[in-house]
């Protein structure tokens, strides 16, 4: 075999970006000449759109929100070696700063336009929920890193984290359901879409969605800066992979956990604040996100922050497409059926989760990055 030939040859096409980008285009030239047709190419695009609407667009934004809980998870993980059970809770905190902060703001006359009034009251939330982290680390967790207790300790203690701020969240803002984004609710409508397009399908895409996307971006992109181009964050990863050699190093290991609760509980604040704007805010229904979140990390790999931003998306369009009936989808592409073509009932959302944590952790322990075995 000429391994030398095999070498010098040019790559396939579809390697190349220029060729990925040649064959999205003739796809949509493809999608373009039938939708030109009538009836069939006008149902199909009836059927991308609603699929658009239902699963890709809340996949996204679910998505986005799950990675930034999952990253929060996964580096205190990689750092602090224990896996973080008040993270989720952590988040409806955060959150409840930030609802409390939004009503004085809005008290005060002060908004942000057609924004959420939430994106000026985020850094209220962000101290707060850093205030509550650093307060169990100096309080609880300190004494046992100082121990050098086992990590199942670690645990322990914050399952009991979990259980008091659970309980401050419910006894600060109450247990009910409440809504707080203010602004424009929709960038576009589904009666604009329609008349804008000929189409019986309208596409609905709502401001903070945009927002979760826009914001989940600019954190992770922040965060990989941080971690990668700035002395505390290459310190962080150097006590990640080697605590004993960052040691030897001199690198202080308080300042270290210092910085990863800031870290942590920004992250758990941002994703619940997206969260509560996207759906709305309860505490139950955050510490039912615990589930998803971990999912998320370990799906991507524990310990790598990409394998956290990856797990989410996967965790969070495995719920949506798992759960979403497909009956007027598939009607459609001319598919005609009684059923809806579902299936699981929304009612085992969460199951998803549990099944593809399980599979996860028994066929690929690792995860998708290879991140450390729990």
């Amino acid at each position: 075999m000429d391994t030398k030939a095999d070498a010098n040859r040019p790559s396939a096409p579809w390697r190349r970006p220029w060729g990925i980008a040649v064959v999205g285009v003739a796809l949509l030239l493809v999608v373009l000449s039938m939708a030109s047709r009538d009836g069939g190419g006008v149902n199909l695009l009836n059927a991308l759109v609603r699929f658009a609407n239902f699963v890709v667009i809340p996949g996204i934004s679910y998505g986005c929100q799950l990675a930034l809980g999952a990253l929060g998870v996964t580096l205190i993980y990689a750092v602090m070696r224990f896996s973080d059970f008040a993270h989720a809770d952590t988040m409806a905190f955060g959150a409840m700063g930030v609802i409390l902060a939004t009503r004085v703001l809005q008290g005060m006359g002060i908004s942000a336009g057609p924004l959420p009034t939430a994106l000026l009251a985020l850094p209220f939330g962000i101290l707060a929920a850093v205030t509550l982290a650093l307060v169990f680390d100096r309080a609880v967790y300190r004494f046992y890193r100082r121990q050098r207790a086992a990590p199942v300790t670690f645990v322990i203690a914050s399952i009991g984290a979990m259980f008091v701020t659970n309980g401050l969240v419910r006894l600060i803002i109450g247990p009910n359901d409440q809504r707080f984004a203010d602004g424009a609710r929709f960038i576009v409508r589904v009666q604009a879409f329609k008349e804008m397009t000929g189409l019986s399908e309208g596409l609905a895409l709502r401001t903070t969605q945009v927002i979760t996307l826009v914001v989940a971006v600019i954190v992770v992109l922040g965060l990989f800066l941080f971690l990668n181009r700035t002395p505390l964050g290459k310190a962080m990863r150097a006590y990640a992979d080697n605590e004993d050699l960052a040691l030897l190093s001199g690198i202080n290991p308080e300042r270290v956990a210092l910085w990863t609760w800031i870290i942590a509980a920004t992250l758990a604040t941002i994703a619940g604040t997206l969260y509560g704007l996207d759906k709305s805010f309860k505490p139950f229904t955050y510490f039912q996100l615990l589930l998803p979140i971990f999912a998320s990390a370990i799906v991507g790999g524990i310990g790598k922050p990409l394998g956290a931003i990856a797990g989410g998306f996967v965790v969070a369009f495995s719920e949506i497409a798992f759960t979403y009936p497909y009956r007027k989808i598939l009607g459609y592409l001319g598919f005609e059926t009684d059923s809806l073509v579902q299936l699981l009932s929304t009612d085992y959302k969460f199951a998803v989760c549990f099944i593809i944590l399980v599979m996860v952790l028994i066929w690929r322990p690792r995860g998708i990055f290879q991140g450390r075995v729990i």
